[in-house]
């Protein structure tokens, strides 16, 4: 298996390569050059297997010869084993048609450690057969950093930087991150948004002196590995409710586009996937595109669903290659354009062809908590704002053809947006036993304004620091 940058100016690398690289050396992102797909007998014969055999054998199509199906079956064998459910992704049904598919049951309460704790051990397999390290920085909007820094923690041949926005994450997803007083682990808070965390990141990577400098490696989304463990629990999903034969709808809150396009790359590996729905809060720049190509850029507003203040979608650039026809030329210029002028040009060809499978969805911050309030009263249903957001896009674009189920991605722990619960419901979900003392415990982290050379000092000493 090779992957080959939607840009189209970077050498073709293996899963290894892609693994260490993240960001492709001309700034787009690594895709397969062409997708796994398995006949409908071959998705039959995996109904049923336990959750890291899946993962196991559906992230091998994508790692090729880089890692044998042993290997990676102990990884997840290890990655998954400290789950909180049995199941690691249960199906919960909220209505006649409609499932919640549960991601959160891992060790920070997010759907990020599904992919996380193996990245981990990816990270750490490859390194140690090379006998190198490396240096990670990622951006968070509130799930990412404390998934990765939990995956990373202690690691001997990993030092992680995290970037947050200041003031931007609920109090404890700061705190899952800026607990943690591991050597190997550093968290920056950033006064802006999300998107401004974003483009250091990714500046980081173009910056070549700096990149080999520090050996840098990607955690978030743009890193294809990521995207690649998160495709199993969209296939285990799908397997449990009758798939390959019976079509699904997933409805997924997602604000980067990396947790749809997990969805979206079952339906390219064969499986009978109708419609993909993109839930949104007040940050709809995905939603405002599928409703009427409006792809521009505004100003990032806080909501009570901070994971999806985002205003630029990194990994929808995946999507626009595929929808360009896998033309990197083009996909590089509309980017480009994107980034100079604040609004995506995509052709209305390309655009209908998006609409033709996706649908968007906004709901804001009042309609959230009637939402968590309609689950929690309705079917006894304990949401948090994101997962409330994806039930709501499920009623509002389930297929209309009522045999086909719609499973929604519920992608956070209630405990972790207490305060939003609590108004909604009345009721605050405590946090398990685990995390019990987390408001107790020490904090570290710097504050910094979102300039390029500051950053990358902070980087360069905290890298230093943990190899001197």
């Amino acid at each position: 298996m090779r992957y080959l940058s939607t840009r189209g100016q970077a050498a073709p690398h293996d899963f290894e390569g892609v693994l260490l690289a993240g960001l492709a050396e001309d700034g787009g992102l690594f895709m397969p050059e062409s997708w796994p797909s398995l006949s409908p007998a071959e998705w039959r014969a995996l109904r049923g297997l336990p959750y890291p055999e899946l993962a196991a054998r559906l992230i091998h199509r994508f790692a090729g010869e880089t890692l044998s199906l042993e290997t990676l079956r102990d990884m997840t064998t290890a990655a998954y084993a400290g789950f909180g459910h049995p199941a690691v992704a249960p199906l919960v049904q909220l209505d006649s048609r409609s499932f919640a598919l549960e991601l959160f049951h891992g060790p920070t309460l997010a759907f990020k450690d599904m992919a996380m704790q193996l990245l981990g051990r990816l990270f750490d397999h490859v390194l140690a057969r090379r006998g190198e390290r490396i240096t990670i920085v990622g951006a968070t909007s509130g799930d990412t950093g404390s998934a990765a820094i939990e995956a990373c923690r202690d690691r001997g041949a990993i030092d992680i930087i995290i970037l947050h926005p200041d003031g931007r994450t609920s109090e404890v997803q700061r705190r899952q991150m800026t607990t943690v007083l591991s050597p190997n682990v550093a968290n920056l808070a950033l006064n802006g948004t999300f998107d401004d965390c974003q483009d250091l990141v990714k500046a980081m990577f173009n910056d070549a002196p700096f990149r080999a400098e520090m050996r840098l490696a990607a955690v978030n989304s743009i890193n294809w590995a990521r995207v690649a463990a998160q495709i199993p629990y969209y296939a285990h999903a799908a397997l449990a409710l009758g798939a390959p034969d019976r079509p699904m709808a997933f409805s997924v809150p997602t604000g980067n586009f990396g947790n749809v396009l997990a969805a979206w790359a079952v339906r390219a590996m064969g499986l009978p996937v109708e419609r993909l729905i993109i839930g949104a809060n007040r940050n709809n720049i995905l939603a405002r595109f599928l409703a009427a190509n409006d792809m521009s850029m505004r100003p990032v507003e806080p909501s009570l669903s901070p994971s999806m203040d985002i205003q630029v979608s990194s990994n929808f650039e995946r999507l626009l290659f595929e929808l360009l026809g896998r033309d990197g030329a083009a996909t590089a210029e509309t980017m480009q354009r994107f980034r100079a002028e604040g609004r995506m040009p995509v052709p209305d060809a390309a655009w209908r062809r998006a609409t033709g499978l996706f649908r968007g969805f906004t709901l804001d911050d009042e309609g959230t908590l009637a939402e968590i309030r309609r689950l929690w009263t309705g079917q006894g249903y304990l949401a948090d704002p994101h997962t409330a957001i994806g039930t709501a896009a499920a009623r509002a674009h389930a297929p209309e053809d009522r045999s086909i189920p719609v499973v929604v991605a519920a992608t956070a722990h209630p405990a972790k947006f207490p305060d939003a619960v609590e108004r909604a419901t009345g009721n605050r979900p405590p946090l398990p036993a685990r995390l019990a003392d987390l408001y107790e415990r020490e904090e570290r982290y710097a504050v910094l304004a979102p300039e390029l050379a500051d950053v990358e000092a902070f980087v360069r000493a905290h890298a230093r620091r943990n190899t001197a």
